[in-house]
């Protein structure tokens, strides 16, 4: 396998003015294709996208959904696309970045349909032996490619953090929870906008974007606390957090610890309590995936029962 066919060389040889400069006609889109066609239509949904011409932008938009982000599977051309997605969020619709920047999450983390489980929710890698069939391509090596462009764009990511639009906040700490490097810096961004969010659906996506750079970064150290799972027991152990709070810490720390369920953690996300936050926790972005009815019910059930199959009646 040539480095052709390699992801991880073609994006991080990428030119930061080409990126800048929306240099489409510098990237090799002709050697790979989309799910539904040729790897050359993917620059001209880029150029409708950043116009300014409000229809087109979402059409193109959603078509670069469907063939960059198939099925939940990602595809070597959407890594490609990572650094221009990134730039026109940051100077295209505002109406359009959260969706924008799901959509570099999604390209940056493997395929999560249907799986809430403690060892799946927050997993980012994808199994090195999954090749794709049209580019030769590990789909791990297309999300390593695709999470490093966006780490070395960490500074047009930061800025959104503190956005008018919760959805684009909450979309934000999703992309950041996929960084390879900075861990540190990026952490310590996400617990600060925590500690001011006012959001309920937001403040979930940051603590579960602080677990999983814990947990990709197989240290579980978060900057103010020390080890993350620690600090995500005492969030859900603390009666006096709001509810969603709560919630969020306990699915975080079970993602982040092999322990036994504690009898707390367990009357906690079995309190009918809890099952009314259902709608509130779909609109954070780890939970459609999911499933896009009862993404919170399943993983409560994927995490505290996963010897018994799920039934979503």
């Amino acid at each position: 396998m040539g480095t052709d066919d390699d992801m991880r060389t073609v994006v991080s040889a990428i030119p930061r003015e080409v990126k800048d400069g929306f240099g489409y006609d510098r990237i090799p889109w002709q050697r790979y294709p989309h799910f539904y066609g040729p790897g050359e239509e993917v620059p001209g949904l880029l150029a409708q996208l950043a116009s300014g011409d409000a229809e087109a932008a979402r059409r193109a938009l959603g078509t670069l959904w469907e063939g960059l982000h198939h099925q939940g599977s990602t595809i070597a051309v959407a890594a490609l696309a990572v650094p221009f997605l990134l730039r026109i969020a940051a100077t295209g619709s505002p109406a359009l970045r959260a969706s924008t920047l799901r959509l570099v999450a999604e390209i940056a983390r493997c395929q999560h349909f249907g799986d809430g489980s403690r060892e799946g929710l927050l997993q980012v890698a994808e199994d090195p032996d999954d090749a794709e069939g049209t580019t030769l391509c590990p789909v791990d090596w297309t999300i390593q490619a695709a999470r490093t462009a966006l780490t070395a764009d960490l500074h047009l990511l930061f800025p959104f953090l503190p956005d008018p639009d919760p959805e684009v906040r909450s979309a934000t700490a999703f992309v950041l929870a996929t960084a390879t490097g900075g861990t540190p810096r990026v952490s310590s961004a996400l617990h600060g906008r925590l500690a001011v969010e006012d959001d309920p659906a937001v403040r979930v996506s940051l603590i579960l974007a602080i677990a999983q750079l814990a947990r990709e970064d197989q240290l579980n150290r978060a900057p103010e606390d020390g080890q993350a799972p620690v600090w995500a027991r005492a969030l859900w152990s603390d009666a006096a957090q709001p509810p969603e709070t709560r919630v969020g810490a306990a699915l975080a720390w079970l993602c982040l610890v092999d322990d036994p369920v504690p009898d707390g953690l367990r009357t906690l996300l079995t309190d009918p309590c809890t099952d009314r936050l259902g709608e509130l926790f779909q609109q954070v972005p780890w939970i459609p995936p999911v499933d896009y009815r009862n993404g919170l019910r399943r993983c409560i059930h994927d995490m505290l029962t996963p010897e018994v199959p799920w039934n979503s009646a």
